[in-house]
This record gives C-alpha cells, sequence and structure tokens, in this order.
C-alpha cells in the first residue's frame, strides 16, 4: 500500500526581511506625504500669502511632478541600487518638509517643493521596485495586496494625525511632523534595509524618454489617458478645493482631512467586493460605470442648499450632528470611492494589456499620465473656481462676508459637468474600440 504525500502548502506570508522594511517606511511616507497634501492650497495660501489661484497651480504642478518623474527616477534608482535610493529620497524628503516649516517663505517653499517632488518620486518607484524583486509567483499577489494596505493605511493615518495638528498647533506643525516621519524612515532603512541586487540594471534615461513617446504616440491609449483624466480632475478636488471649500463654508472648526478619509476608507471595505463582481465585465464596461458615478458624487456634493433649506445649518443624527456642506461632502466621497473601485483596477489591466509584447513593465510605468494632467487641469481648474465661487475671507469686505458663499455650490455643478463630458467620451471611445475589435476579427 502507497502513501501519497500532500503538495507542500505554499506559504504566502513568507517574505524577505527587505520586503517588510520597504513596507514599513511606505506607511512612514504615506503619513508623512498626505498629511502635507491634504493641507498644502491651506498652507500656500495662510501660511505663505499666495492667493487661490497661485496656490492652486503651485500645488498642481508639485503633484504632476510626483506623476511624471517615477520612470525616470526609477531608472537612476536602478544604477545606484536601492538601498541608496531609499537613503537618499527619505533624506531629500526630511530635508523639504522640515524647510517647509521652518522657513515658510515664498522664496524658500519653491525649492523645498522640488526637493520634495524628487524626494517622492524616488520612493514610488523604489518601494514598488523593492516588492517586484522580493516575491515570487506565489506570493505576488499576498505581497501586493499588504503593499497597496499599507499605502491606504498610511493615508489614513497622515490625514487623521493633521486635523489636530493643524487646529491646536497650526499648519506649519504639520510640515515637522511630516519631517520626523520621514527621518524615522531614513533610520529604519540605514539599519535594517538589506539591499537587493539592482545595480548597473534598468533602463537609461534615454530608453525612459524613448519609452514616453511611444506611449503618447499609441493614440488608442492616449486618448483613453485624457479621457481618464476628467475622472481624476474630479478626484484631485479632495486635496484642491475642498479643504478650503469646507473651512470657508462651514467654519474653521471643521476637518477636511478627517473627511477626506472618507474616501480610502470606501476603497479599503468595497474594491475587493467591486473588482469580484465585476470581473466578468470588461475593462471599459466597468471603468464606464465608475465614469458616470463621478458626476452624480459632485451633483451631491451641489445638493447642500437643498439640505439645508430642511435642516438649517446642523443636521441632527441623534448622537451627533453635522452642517449640511460635510454631510453631502460625505456622501459626494462615497461616491468618488465607488467609482474608484470600477476604474482604478480595471484601468491598469486594460492599460497593460494595450503594451507591445515584452514592453508591458514600460507601459505601466507610463500608467499613471492621467494623474500628471489631472493634476495641473484639475489643481489649476481649482483656484479660478475657488477665487470666483468661494473666496479668501481675506480679501472680502465685511458688507460682502454675507453673501459670498451664495454660490459655492457651482463649484462642484461645474465639476459635474467635466464628469459626464468624460463619461460620454468614453461610451463612444468603448464603441468605437468594439467596432475596432469586430472588424480585426471579421
Amino acid at each position: 500500500m502507497s502513501t501519497v504525500n500532500p503538495a507542500p502548502v505554499k506559504n504566502e506570508w513568507k517574505f524577505p526581511a527587505s520586503f517588510w522594511t520597504a513596507n514599513i517606511v511606505e506607511l512612514f511616507e504615506r503619513a508623512a506625504y498626505y498629511a502635507v497634501f491634504i493641507a498644502i492650497t491651506l498652507y500656500l495660501t495662510d501660511v505663505v500669502g499666495y492667493d487661490d489661484i497661485w496656490a492652486a497651480w503651485i500645488g498642481g504642478v508639485f503633484s504632476a511632478g510626483l506623476y511624471f518623474l517615477p520612470p525616470f527616477t526609477g531608472a537612476f534608482a536602478d544604477k545606484i541600487g536601492f538601498r541608496r535610493a531609499m537613503i537618499l529620497a527619505f533624506t531629500l524628503l526630511t530635508i523639504g518638509y522640515f524647510t517647509l516649516g521652518f522657513a515658510p517663505y515664498k522664496a524658500i517653499v519653491l525649492p523645498a517643493l522640488v526637493v520634495l517632488m524628487f524626494g517622492g518620486s524616488f520612493i514610488k518607484s523604489v518601494i514598488t521596485g523593492t516588492v517586484a524583486k522580493t516575491t515570487n509567483e506565489a506570493t505576488r499577489a499576498r505581497g501586493y495586496s499588504i503593499f497597496y494596505g499599507m499605502v491606504n493605511v498610511g493615508s489614513f493615518l497622515g490625514k487623521t494625525f493633521a486635523f489636530p495638528l493643524r487646529v491646536n498647533l497650526g499648519i506649519e506643525s504639520i510640515n515637522y511632523y511630516s519631517a520626523a516621519m520621514t527621518f524615522i524612515a531614513v533610520i529604519v532603512v540605514a539599519v535594517y534595509f538589506k539591499d537587493i541586487s539592482s545595480e548597473g540594471a534598468g533602463k537609461s534615461f534615454r530608453e525612459v524618454w524613448e519609452g514616453l513617446l511611444r506611449v503618447v504616440r499609441n493614440y488608442r491609449l492616449f486618448v483613453l489617458i485624457l479621457i481618464v483624466t476628467g475622472f481624476w480632475m474630479i478626484q484631485h478636488q479632495l486635496y484642491a478645493t475642498m479643504p478650503k471649500y469646507v473651512l470657508r463654508t462651514v467654519g474653521q472648526g471643521a476637518s477636511p482631512e478627517w473627511i477626506a478619509n472618507v474616501n480610502p476608507f470606501v476603497v479599503m471595505t468595497t474594491v475587493v467586493i467591486i473588482t469580484s463582481m465585476m470581473k466578468k465585465v470588461s475593462a471599459l464596461s466597468s471603468m464606464t460605470i465608475g465614469m458616470f458615478l463621478m458626476p452624480i458624487s459632485a451633483i451631491t456634493m451641489a445638493l447642500y442648499p437643498v439640505l439645508q433649506s430642511f435642516t438649517g445649518n446642523s443636521v441632527n443624527f441623534g448622537i451627533f450632528s453635522a452642517h449640511p456642506v460635510t454631510v453631502m461632502m460625505i456622501a459626494g466621497i462615497v461616491f468618488q470611492g465607488l467609482a474608484e473601485c470600477f476604474i482604478s483596477p480595471r484601468y491598469l489591466e486594460y492599460f497593460s494589456l494595450q503594451a507591445p509584447k515584452g514592453e508591458e513593465g514600460l507601459y505601466l510605468g507610463f500608467g499613471h499620465l492621467h494623474s500628471f494632467f489631472a493634476s495641473l487641469l484639475g489643481f489649476g481648474l481649482s483656484g479660478y473656481l475657488l477665487t470666483a465661487y468661494c473666496p479668501d475671507p481675506k480679501t472680502l469686505r465685511s458688507d460682502q462676508m454675507a453673501t459670498a458663499y451664495d454660490e459655492a455650490y457651482m463649484i462642484w455643478i461645474i465639476f459635474a459637468a467635466i464628469g459626464l463630458i468624460s463619461g460620454i467620451a468614453l461610451l463612444i471611445y468603448n464603441r468605437f474600440i468594439a467596432q475596432r475589435n469586430a472588424a480585426a476579427t471579421a
């Protein structure tokens, strides 16, 4: 009688120390970044002294750089090794954040933001590269789920701490908190991170640039990037418009930081369910559902005057109450989070499938070009809309204050229109691609 030995169970939790170190410092970096980013336009206006338009454009260029630079800084990180690249990145971040807190002057802030832009772009490429190099076929899915979990936890914690820091110690204190987070990360990397083989690997800057040109010249992909930009323009308003909008319409005691945390909470709790539910639906169809949720999100935010006409300035929920602006903002952000679950995973899936064989990694490196454009356009537009419909109270006379924000809801009407146009454009794109595919198989 023979016995059959059971197949060995694959340990999906067994990762090298470098994997865990990279994910721990990713949590610190995200906590630092989102604490500062949720308040960046407030800082640039209330502390540094820029008006809403300049603050928006500066914040937009900063955000855009973080999405554009990683393929290039990643190529450099491959040459010098991930450990040195991480130490360099976190050192730059520590210097940049500390400088924003210590010297909030126009001549100093802009160079400090450039330092942060380069430091942050290194992190985006090196951490994901470390996850890729320290996982195998058996552990990759678990490894990336841990990574994305760290990103969301870091985002949540950063914005959670930002509110009490801003209220009790001032906006500048958030920068010191972020500098402390990234300084701890420098120490952790220096002591615990064992370098993984990467020196001499990777592409040259010229090869990366040529790859970018190939992506841009792929008109089917580039049109999709521009269409999806409409979705991310609205999503970016969590940072570009919402903090100033809430504080000006509700009052300085409001918490835009905690309101923004609704988004990662919704994504963390629903993305697996939605992705599983839509697995038999084409990527473009799933994305289309998400695109049409976005104008619903913006319209929901715009409807606070309707709720206010019934409840006054306080909506009573029994154990707590909230301003109508806060209630409708949270409801709108719930729709945004759901839309993100329909769009983000399937977008990268579709994007990778359009890449020529052997160039999937290169194409995915530029898969976030939509956020580059959305940062510039979304933040830029935000400054003009705030000036027109929700102006800085320091620019108003006392007799203007009573009616200054009566049409603040128009900001969200305009973004709803952008979302609707983007959704219709994706429907047309979907039909065009379907016709092309049918003609190819005929």
